[in-house]
């Protein structure tokens, strides 16, 4: 019953009350993005919600489209800001996901959606992430985040969706909540973002 409906209940509910109440933040931080990035203040880009079924994911941008000499994008390091870098260590980046969750794409607990060309690379064992809806956070997230092997967050991802309950998710809710206070596990170190899943990493 809770996997199948009350959960997806909770998260729209949720999501639309925690969007109103936020939106002088999120107002805010859009502005400011818009401002510095001197054009569009979020990243959309598809993503495999479940039963990889594709979608537009929303986050705040918080890297710039610069290029270097031969037209090609410098590297992530280079590209994010000091504000954006804020943002992103204290998870503002993600508060356009509620869309994404008021929409029915995704939730707020469950595997982070991934890239489409990683879909190839899943074994049929990690492919069971997307039996249910990606979120945003989930018991990767609280285990490690960036800082643990690809390998290992599908190890979690696929205990999360065969253990999923209420209880579970308030859990990770709680744990959530601790790392963003202590900016835990932000990125990986020596990258600011994390490395590309090539199938064995």
């Amino acid at each position: 019953m809770y996997r199948f409906i009350i959960k997806n209940i909770i998260d729209r509910i949720g999501a639309l009350a925690l969007f109103l109440f936020i939106s002088p933040i999120f107002l805010f931080v859009w502005i400011t993005l818009r401002k510095l990035n001197k054009g569009s203040a979020f990243f959309v880009q598809a993503r495999p919600g479940k039963n990889e079924a594709i979608f537009n994911v929303i986050k705040f941008k918080t890297m710039t489209d610069e290029k270097d000499a031969e037209g090609k994008l410098l590297p992530d390091e280079e590209r994010i800001t000091k504000i954006g870098h804020f943002i992103r260590s204290s998870s503002l980046d993600e508060i356009p996901q509620l869309i994404n969750i008021i929409k029915g794409d995704m939730s707020f607990i469950g595997p982070r959606p991934l890239m489409p060309k990683y879909l190839p690379l899943y074994n049929q064992e990690q492919k069971k992430r997307h039996n249910v809806k990606p979120g945003i956070t989930g018991w990767a997230q609280v285990n490690g985040r960036n800082n643990i092997t690809w390998k290992k967050k599908f190890e979690l991802d696929i205990w999360y969706v065969k253990n999923l309950s209420f209880f579970l998710d308030f859990r990770i809710i709680l744990l959530t909540i601790k790392k963003v206070l202590k900016k835990e596990d932000v990125s990986k170190e020596g990258h600011a973002t994390t490395e590309a899943f090539n199938g064995s990493n």
